[in-house]
């Protein structure tokens, strides 16, 4: 890129390459008239090579004294050309993928990237950038068109999800391998324990006794006058039922084939079946979960929820103590951890980041390419000409140093060669 001192330096070389043909050609204008045979020779040969030499060096950019010269201002009417060669080279010998496997592979980025975790200052420098990431993430969501677009979007997904199938299909799978009787056992466990709690029979005795003064209140009445307390009946009936109850699911528990496994397997096979064919349960199925997305209660609810989910992100973000922040720290430290004590999970790493350049470097390689060639096109001819000059001008001034003093001293022999002979 062109900056001050580049101009400055340029300036200077193309003022002292002038200096000197001035310079020999005022030599040149004393000798003839002096009558200095060799010294013009030198000059006159001096004068030549300069003014050769700043031709070629005109050329490249510009037409010499703006005249329409064949074959000058090579580079502005050779851009396009100049722009694709430029972008071929780049790709072919900077960008090929095997060069760029290798040389990822030579740096081993797993064992730099877990290196670099382990330091705390890094860590936290990481965790900061993915707060300010988050932070703003949260400040683009919040925009009222990209949430109304996001709501819409859910619910457009979730409208074409066919949630009766696919209740089908996860209690397939559930059920696979009888996984389901799994369930029925931990519910029998649950079920036996909760009807052995002194409390659950005490309140069933309860209950016992207080429909049966509310149903049959001639019944109880008729218990005290024979001596006997409904309460106490109650008691007796509970640990009945319970421990009746209680049997049945030993019964059940101990037996792979009870007739009751096999009603649930029955149950669950048959609901698993029409949940994928019976089309009158999907359309109910489907029915609910339209009046469920169109509710307009969803929207307000999902709405608070961001709301509150927002505020509280953005309230610890703000804190110096930001748990978020400490969190994502010592994660990145125990990642760093990790892939330094963990030869195998670097090497995995590793390749992961080798395919992944794998895939992504042609497309990169020739959509960075393209970028190359479509921005030297797009330049203007005098930013290209101003661009090249600058970069390799000063270096070009020195060809027409060395024209100007070559160009005498060949002139000078030949002077002599010529005298010799």
């Amino acid at each position: 890129m062109t900056t001050p001192d580049k101009a400055a330096s340029l300036k200077r070389m193309k003022t002292l390459a002038t200096a000197l043909l001035v310079v020999v050609t005022l030599l040149f204008v004393v000798a003839r008239r002096e009558g200095w045979p060799w010294l013009a020779a030198f000059a006159e040969a001096a004068m030549i090579g300069a003014l050769a030499d700043w031709f070629a060096v005109v050329a490249l950019f510009r037409h010499p004294l703006g005249l329409p010269i064949p074959h000058t201002a090579i580079l502005p009417r050779n851009k396009a050309r100049l722009a694709d060669n430029l972008a071929r080279f780049i790709r072919d010998r900077f960008l090929d993928t095997a060069s760029l496997v290798a040389r990822l592979r030579a740096a081993d980025p797993a064992s730099r990237i877990g290196v670099w975790l382990q330091q705390p200052d890094n860590a936290r420098a990481l965790s900061d950038r993915l707060g300010v990431i988050l932070v703003q993430s949260l400040d683009f969501m919040d925009d009222r068109r990209v949430r109304r677009l996001l709501v819409h979007a859910l619910r457009k997904r979730a409208a074409g999800l066919d949630l009766a199938g696919a209740v089908g299909r996860i209690l397939d799978a559930l059920t696979e391998n009888r996984r389901h009787q799994g369930l029925l056992d931990e519910g029998i466990r649950k079920l036996a324990a909760w009807l052995d709690e002194p409390g659950v029979q005490a309140a069933f005795a309860g209950m016992i006794v207080d429909v049966a003064s509310k149903e049959y209140p001639k019944v109880v009445a008729m218990l005290g006058l024979v001596g006997m307390n409904p309460t106490e009946l109650g008691d007796k009936v509970s640990v009945g039922i319970v421990h009746g109850v209680n049997g049945l699911l030993d019964e059940i528990a101990a037996d792979p084939h009870h007739p009751r496994r096999q009603a649930f397997d029955e149950l669950v096979e048959g609901y698993i079946e029409r949940l994928k064919n019976d089309e009158a349960l999907r359309d109910k199925i489907d029915a609910m979960k339209r009046d469920f997305l169109a509710h307009p209660g969803i929207a307000k609810y999902v709405d608070g929820l961001w709301d509150d989910l927002r505020g509280w992100l953005a309230s610890d973000m703000a804190r110096p103590d930001s748990r978020i922040r400490a969190r994502l720290a010592s994660a990145a430290t125990a990642i760093g951890a990790s892939l330094a004590a963990n030869p195998a999970l670097r090497d995995s790493l590793n390749e992961h980041i080798e395919r992944t350049v794998e895939g992504l470097a042609p497309q990169l390689r020739d959509g960075l390419s393209e970028h190359i060639a479509g921005t030297v096109r797009a330049w203007r001819d005098e930013d290209l000409v101003r661009e090249i000059e600058h970069s390799v001008g000063r270096d070009l001034q020195f060809i027409r140093l060395n024209g100007t003093l070559v160009g005498g001293l060949i002139g000078l022999a030949l002077y002599a060669l010529t005298h010799i002979l």
